[in-house]
């Protein structure tokens, strides 16, 4: 059989069986072996073992449970309450203030967790409720904590980058610094949206009359101080070159732990089982995930589906924007339905080499590529945001928060094509590192 034909058997498999729910570890499983069995045989089977324990032995994953631990602590804390109610205090004011404090605190704490459904948890438990109770638009107040809560992804340390990074060879420390500058563009954007929205139609956010004087807003800042110190650890230590981001994710995690323990006094053997159990659960399902996809990477090894690939987008003769702007388009369309982990492990494999062949650096790509991701988490019918938000609040249907959330998924596309016209936007400051 000729290797175009098991190309196109492997890949019906693949998608036919995520079209029918089937998780997408047994699909890139079931369709590796079907794949590598036709090309290959039962021999090629048997270097499947070796090739997924030598790419899981890889020291970058390490960092992937240590950054867990650090957002599963700090979810256990205060530091989300005492960071809502300080940026609460100090945009109360702005038309929309209350939904644009809810963006910052997500952007923030998804600087402390790098998990995007964390930070939609902790920040729309607090800011929901209160956004309601005043009055504010049940889309504009959902919409505003299930987008911003994606921000996690990008604001470092972000989960989807170290995985990123220890399939693609890329500096995990550069993607971190690489995703400060379009995390905190959306962030701004998102702000943005809300205030212009709100001037254009008031009813949609009515004015907070509470009065808070200068001193409260500045005697707030003090509450802040154990987030600054989580931050600033992390990234100060990755950027000047002392830790590596898996040594700054152990330092972190310690951190949080030390911070819940004497500061906040909330680290009981309760909460010492549901931070290491909800982390084993979420670092076995990524792991599990990523030998199916070393797996499936086998078998395009095998048929040499990313060279093809490259080889065929080189011989088009279009313009390379042209070429990476399908493959957002694809990335995009995907996300509807695969996670952003299992996202990362499928594309990066057969993309990467395409867009290294069109002279692109693969640290863009891996920027450009989370930026994707966060539009994955907030569309249907895998949004895990959304169904993040829907879990905390019986007030606000499914419809609603869908509702709430599209303008910033258009938000986000037109911030993705930027960052594609111009990548230096995205790797100015990395370059600072080198």
């Amino acid at each position: 059989m000729s290797p175009e034909v098991v190309i196109v058997i492997t890949f019906v498999i693949l998608f036919g069986l995520i079209a029918f729910r089937c998780p997408i570890f047994a699909s890139l499983g079931i369709a590796s072996v079907v794949g590598i069995l036709l090309i290959r045989g039962v021999i090629g089977l048997t270097q499947v073992p070796l090739s997924i324990m030598s790419q899981l032995n890889n020291p970058v994953l390490v960092a992937a449970p240590l950054y867990i631990i650090m957002g599963e602590t700090i979810f256990q804390t205060g530091i989300g309450r005492d960071l809502y109610d300080t940026l609460h205090k100090w945009f109360h004011r702005l038309p929309g203030g209350l939904a644009i404090a809810s963006v910052f605190a997500c952007a923030i704490f998804g600087a402390m967790c790098g998990v995007s459904i964390i930070g939609v948890a902790v920040i729309g438990v607090m800011a929901l409720p209160e956004m309601l109770r005043r009055g504010y638009d049940k889309k504009l107040a959902a919409g505003s904590i299930t987008a911003a809560g994606a921000l996690a992804m990008l604001i470092p340390p972000s989960l989807v980058f170290i995985l990123y990074g220890a399939i693609s060879g890329v500096s995990v420390g550069k993607l971190f610094i690489g995703g400060i500058m379009p995390g905190v563009f959306l962030a701004i954007v998102m702000a943005g949206y809300i205030l212009i929205r709100v001037i254009k139609n008031p009813a949609l956010a009515p004015r907070d009359e509470e009065r808070i004087t200068w001193k409260e807003r500045f005697s707030s800042l003090k509450k802040l101080w154990t987030a600054i110190v989580l931050i600033v650890v992390v990234m100060v230590s990755i950027y000047t070159g002392i830790c590596t981001p898996t040594e700054a994710g152990a330092i972190g995690a310690a951190a949080a732990l030390l911070i819940a323990a004497f500061v906040y006094r909330s680290l009981n053997w309760q909460a010492l089982n549901k931070i290491f159990s909800n982390t084993a659960r979420i670092v076995g399902a990524v792991i599990l995930i990523a030998a199916c996809a070393f797996a499936f990477g086998q078998f395009l090894l095998y048929t040499r589906v990313p060279d093809r690939l490259a080889e065929f987008s080189v011989s088009l003769g279009l313009s390379p924007l042209l070429i990476i702007m399908l493959f957002m388009v694809v990335l995009v369309f995907m996300g509807m339905f695969i996670d952003g982990a299992s996202m990362v492990f499928v594309t990066t494999p057969i993309f990467l080499p395409t867009v290294i062949a069109l002279g692109y650096d693969p640290l863009w790509y891996g920027i450009i590529l989370v930026i994707n991701l966060e539009m994955a988490v907030i569309t249907p019918p895998v949004g895990l945001n959304l169904y993040a938000m829907k879990s905390i609040t019986e007030d606000v249907t499914m419809e609603e928060i869908l509702a709430g959330t599209l303008p910033y998924v258009l938000l986000e596309f037109a911030a993705l094509t930027l960052f594609v016209v111009f990548p230096e936007l995205a790797l100015w400051l990395p370059r600072l590192m080198d």
